[in-house]
């Protein structure tokens, strides 16, 4: 079994922290909803026998703490949380920086934007299931719908606001996952609205749309969680790849989705035909 490296780094306002597996080809894994670094475990062990695997917990969760307190979390700022990373492991592992990327839900719209933000950086990007509701045509009744949810948190709790999501997923309680501790009440607060009111740079993805895989549960097929998926795959004129299990299946079953996952990782360009620009964003 390949080692397990843990390590934390200092961004403006937080501390990453995060788990390295394997050698090869950097593959970056990032989290959305309320989910850690746990949730890839099994993904990532499956991965790691040809690359290198990097999982993080985002600013703000489990064990990557906050500097000060709390504020809404915008996907812009994660996404120059998640190039600090990569740059961080590019000058500690001897690699040229350039890395493929996954992210899942809320981490989707966080590996898009990572890579309109800084694609000389981004060999590809994997985005499962990102909340994009902005693109939908009904987007001012998610607008509310996600509205009401925050209030049901701040007046009745977490509980109560979980259950209210259950339309988003064909009416089930959300699944057990892995985690390294609870984020859901900093999820409900801080990280709900901002992830499904973010509008992708469709213009600067469209320009790099052959490195850009849109992807989404078999399962999930009917679900609402799956259209946002459908409508971007379709405005940048991809094929949308499906993927095993429904929203979360990655971690349900993270040995086929590996397998899935690597075959459309190797398919994907093999270089970065961009040159590496300065960073944008927030410190940088």
């Amino acid at each position: 079994m390949n080692a397990l490296e843990i390590g934390t780094l200092a961004v403006p306002g937080a501390r990453l922290y995060f788990e390295v597996r394997g050698s090869g080809p950097l593959l970056l894994l990032i989290p959305g909803g309320n989910s850690d670094a746990a949730v890839f475990e099994g993904l990532a062990v499956a991965l790691a026998a040809g690359r290198r695997v990097v999982t993080y917990d985002p600013r703000g969760y489990s064990r990557s703490p906050l500097d000060g307190p709390p504020a809404d979390q915008r996907i812009e700022v994660h996404a120059d949380d998640a190039r600090r990373l990569l740059d961080h492991l590019s000058a500690t592992g001897g690699a040229d920086g350039s890395a493929q990327v996954f992210g899942s839900c809320s981490g989707g719209l966080v590996a898009l934007a990572l890579m309109t933000r800084h694609p000389g950086l981004v060999r590809s990007v994997v985005a499962h299931e990102p909340p994009a509701m902005e693109l939908l045509p009904d987007a001012a009744r998610y607008r509310a719908f996600f509205e009401d949810v925050h209030e049901d948190y701040r007046r009745e709790g977490v509980g109560p606001a979980l259950r209210k999501l259950q339309p988003l997923f064909g009416g089930r309680p959300a699944p057990a996952l892995p985690e390294a501790y609870d984020n859901s009440a900093f999820f409900l607060a801080h990280m709900m609205r901002p992830s499904t009111r973010f509008v992708p740079d469709l213009a600067a993805l469209t320009a790099v749309a052959d490195r850009v895989v849109v992807a989404g549960g078999r399962g999930s097929r009917a679900q609402v969680i799956h259209r946002p998926a459908a409508a971007l795959a379709e405005l940048l004129g991809r094929e949308l790849a499906e993927f095993p299990g429904r929203h979360a299946g990655y971690a349900k079953h993270p040995a086929e989705f590996a397998r899935r996952l690597d075959g459309v990782l190797t398919a994907a360009p093999a270089a970065v035909p961009h040159a590496r620009g300065p960073a944008r964003g927030p410190g940088g």
